[in-house]
């Protein structure tokens, strides 16, 4: 028997940019074949037809157990990739063998039925995988406590929260036992411990020598549970190998397209997609003390000044510019947002605007970081870019000891003194404080 789960050969899928493809019945083929059996059917290349790419020319394979990242930018393909994978959309061109029964969770409640209750799309999905009722009859105890959703279970779920959703969804694809289980970033939407609950689900899944699909933008994450790791950029495979050398590539790609002098990043063709208003946000500049460029890296503890060159199309005195720093594994350690700021001016401002973020004391320690950047106007998000700057931090004698910080993601002004043996805080006691008010009165 073949060890190979999943084999890709030219994979491919394009849509129609800005307008959606007319889904075409079986009544339409048959008459279009009577009344017009010569026309052709378009083929994408027509004048003034927009067409792109979403995957492009994709070949691998999977073998079966092994736990697999799918990582890349948004917009890189990687969803488009499940879809096809989990046969929910037919590639354009090339082919995927799929060796196995597939269980995926891609969106909130795909393959509910919202006017069935829990207890109804527990079996529904089963039959669906191809599972027999009484599979489902033996796994059902365990969905149902794995979901957490036991007070709802014969609730219709059309009125079930997005939490609810994707915690019987999860619950019903990883407990189904799916030879390869499929799963997309629609995880991030649970809580802390249930994102937790699902890792150690999916770690049981592939310890049970079944096959894993993970896409995920949280890298540390991926980095835990994958042992392979496939890159996608703009729709093509840029990288296939070991899930350690996986992520070394994509962060090394993260590094957004600067100008020379290495402190200015042109923001004009940075995005991931297209912003509700237009290319509203222009440059960053990133400066340090006495405005001199931040070129080879900001030091721990340094000053770093953001400039920020955007644009605001109309008179408005509603508009608020958020900066999201993210270590090298995705995670968000810290945002700056204008909201924030009490001195705010209340002037009405139009055109070319440069808006500065003044961080006195960058005190993330040593590392690579990427940052967010998005513009709202009158409350509503107008331009967004994910990775639109990145600063590296480099060391510093931060603590004037000579010794450099080397754990952690940031580094606060701290010290460290004996306390004398007869102090009286070592006693537990305040001089001339009342019993109780110390620690609180309820101690």
């Amino acid at each position: 028997m073949s060890n190979i789960a999943i084999r890709a050969e030219g994979l491919s899928k394009r849509y129609k940019v800005g307008k959606q493809e007319k889904y075409r019945t079986l009544r339409d083929t048959l008459t279009q074949c009577v009344t017009n059996p010569f026309k052709r059917k378009p083929n994408g290349n027509s004048q003034g037809e927009d067409w792109i790419w979403a995957i492009k020319d994709l070949s691998f394979e999977i073998k079966h157990g092994d736990v697999v990242g799918i990582i890349g930018r948004n917009g890189a393909g990687k969803s488009t990739l499940l879809k096809v994978l989990s046969r929910i959309t037919d590639p354009t061109k090339g082919r995927a063998e799929i060796f196995g029964r597939v269980g995926s969770l891609l969106e909130v409640g795909t393959g509910f039925h919202p006017e069935l209750t829990g207890r109804e799309n527990i079996f529904l999905n089963g039959a669906i995988l191809g599972m027999q009722r009484v599979e489902i009859l033996a796994k059902f105890d365990e969905i149902v406590a794995f979901s957490e959703i036991e007070r709802f279970l014969d609730t219709p779920v059309k009125h079930y929260s997005t939490g609810m959703y994707v915690r019987l969804a999860f619950a019903i694809a990883a407990h189904l036992e799916p030879e390869i289980l499929i799963v997309d970033e629609v995880l991030a939407v649970g809580d802390l411990a249930f994102q937790k609950k699902c890792i150690g689900k999916m770690n049981d899944v592939s310890r049970a020598g079944r096959t894993v699909l993970f896409v995920s933008h949280n890298m540390a994450a991926i980095e835990n549970l994958c042992r392979h790791g496939i890159v996608l950029a703009g729709g093509k495979l840029v990288f296939d190998g070991q899930i350690k050398d996986a992520s070394a590539y994509y962060f090394n790609s993260l590094a957004p397209a600067s100008n020379p002098d290495g402190h200015v990043f042109d923001l004009s063709n940075a995005r991931d997609r297209i912003s509700r208003v237009g290319k509203l946000l222009k440059k960053v500049e990133l400066l340090t003390e006495h405005n001199r460029p931040v070129n080879e890296g900001v030091r721990i503890g340094d000053r770093l000044k953001v400039r920020i060159h955007f644009d605001l199309p109309s008179p408005t005195t509603r508009f608020n510019i958020g900066l999201g720093f993210n270590n090298a594994f995705g995670q968000r350690i810290f945002t700056a947002h204008s909201l924030f700021e009490a001195e705010r001016s209340d002037e009405e401002q139009v055109g070319a605007q440069i808006f500065v973020c003044d961080i006195p004391s960058f005190t993330l320690t040593q590392g690579t970081y990427t940052a967010r950047l998005w513009l709202d106007i009158a409350n509503t998000e107008a331009d967004l870019i994910e990775d639109a700057m990145r600063v590296d931090v480099i060391e510093s004698d931060f603590y004037g000891t000579g010794k450099v910080p080397w754990n952690g993601s940031f580094v606060l002004p701290h010290r460290w003194y004996l306390e004398p043996e007869d102090s009286a805080v070592h006693q537990g006691q305040l001089v001339g404080a009342v019993p109780g008010e110390l620690y609180g009165s309820d101690l």
